[in-house]
């Protein structure tokens, strides 16, 4: 079994954050899912549909659209398309580590 190490903030400051100011855990299981997915990968970038997140966290399409908009917003995650129709590649920011991204 894989282990998969977390910079102590993520569950220190942004799971409050997220789950209790925002009032999106939606967004805290999104933005797990994409640092596991980009963990266990070679690149920086984790390729994934809205689609495909669902299926794989249990959330609803809608939720996990919800949960994007908000860890875009906050500059949690960067998102490319390489083509208007293509599947997204995000990156997984950490601005907390200043120049780390």
């Amino acid at each position: 079994m894989k282990t998969v190490r977390f910079d102590f903030y993520v569950l220190d400051g942004l799971m409050p954050d997220l789950v209790g100011h925002d009032k999106q855990p939606s967004a805290f299981v999104v933005y797990l899912y994409l640092w596991t997915r980009r963990a266990s990968s070679r690149s920086r970038r984790v390729r994934a549909s809205h689609q495909t997140i669902a299926d794989d966290t249990g959330l609803s399409k809608s939720a996990v659209q919800a949960a994007m908009k908000n860890l875009l917003r906050r500059k949690l995650i960067r998102s490319e398309l390489e083509f208007k129709t293509a599947v997204p590649q995000y990156t997984v920011l950490r601005p907390w580590r200043k120049g780390k991204g």
